[in-house]
C-alpha cells in the first residue's frame, strides 16, 4: 500500500515522487513516511539521478500533515518521543538528500507537509496555497525541536510564533514575501516552470550544488538546540487530555473545547 500512495517516477536526470491520498489531501501515513525514506536512499544511490521533485496528487493539496487517526492509539509520552523522533528522523533524511530538491505545491501544504516542504531546497506553489501548521487549533499537540528551527530559520522568531499560535494558514501573497516558497505560478504555468527549474538543475556542477546544499544544511544544524532539550514539551502536550480529547473530536467530526490540561 505504500508503494501505491507514494508514488516514484524517474524522468531521465529527475526524480519525481508523488504523494497519492487524493481524497484526504495526501494526509500521511505510517508506511507512507517508510516509503519516502526508502525513496531517499535509493536516489542517493543512483547517479543517475541529478534533482528530486514532490508533489501531491489530487491538485487540492502537497500534504495535509499526518493521518490523524493514527494518533488514536498514543497512550504515553514514549509514544509521543517515537513518533516526533521517527519524523525527525524522516525529515531530515529528505534535508540530507545529495540531490536538489524541489517542493511543488498546489493547495494546502499543512502539518507535517510544512515540515516535508520546509526540507526541500525550493519550493514553488500556486495561488490556492495555504500554508501552516495549525496545530493549537486541532491536535494541540507540539513540534520537534528541528521542525520549530526549520520554522524559525525560514520565517523567523516572529512569523513562526503568529502562525504557531494563531494557527494561521499563510496564502500564497504572503508566503512569497516571507520568503516561504520561492515563486508563485499560476495552475497552468507551475509545472512546466518547475520543470524548467529541475532542467537546469541538471546542467549545474553537481558537486556545487551538493557543497553549497551540505554547507547551508550544516551550519543549520550548528544553530540547533540537542532534540533532548524538547522533550519535555513534546510529553506535556502529547499525554495531556487536551490532545487525546481534541484526537476524539477530530475522528467523531465534532469540535473540542479546550481544558489546558
Amino acid at each position: 500500500m505504500s508503494d501505491e500512495h507514494v508514488l516514484y517516477d524517474k524522468r531521465g536526470a529527475q526524480a519525481w515522487i508523488t504523494f497519492n491520498r487524493p481524497k484526504v489531501r495526501n494526509a500521511m501515513t505510517w508506511a507512507m513516511y517508510a516509503r519516502l525514506e526508502v525513496l531517499c536512499d535509493e536516489i542517493d544511490a543512483d547517479d543517475e539521478i541529478r534533482v528530486v521533485v514532490l508533489r501531491g496528487a489530487g491538485g487540492q493539496a502537497f500534504v495535509a500533515g499526518t493521518d490523524i487517526g493514527q494518533f488514536q492509539d498514543f497512550k504515553t509520552g514514549d509514544d509521543a518521543l517515537a513518533y516526533e523522533t521517527r519524523i525527525d528522523r524522516i525529515v531530515g533524511r529528505l534535508e540530507t538528500l545529495t540531490k536538489p530538491t524541489i517542493a511543488l505545491i498546489e493547495g494546502f501544504c499543512v502539518g507535517g507537509g510544512a515540515a516535508i516542504a520546509l526540507a526541500c531546497d525550493f519550493r514553488y506553489a500556486n495561488p490556492a496555497l495555504r500554508f501552516g501548521i495549525p496545530i493549537s487549533k486541532t491536535l494541540g499537540n507540539c513540534l520537534s525541536m528541528a521542525n520549530f528551527a526549520r520554522l524559525v530559520d525560514l520565517l523567523g522568531p516572529a512569523l513562526t510564533k503568529d502562525i504557531l499560535m494563531q494557527a494561521r494558514l499563510v496564502e500564497a501573497d504572503e508566503a512569497k514575501s516571507a520568503g516561504v516558497v520561492n515563486a508563485i505560478y499560476e495552475d497552468g504555468e507551475l509545472e512546466s516552470q518547475v520543470h524548467g527549474v529541475a532542467d537546469r538543475l541538471t546542467r549545474r556542477a553537481p558537486l556545487t550544488l551538493r557543497a553549497t546544499k551540505e554547507a547551508v544544511r550544516r551550519i543549520q544544524v550548528a544553530r540547533r538546540i540537542d532534540p533532548a532539550a524538547g522533550e519535555d514539551l513534546i510529553v506535556s502536550c502529547y499525554t495531556s487530555d487536551d490532545f487525546h480529547g481534541a484526537v476524539d473530536a477530530f475522528m467523531n467530526k465534532r469540535s473540542y473545547e479546550w481544558q489546558g490540561r
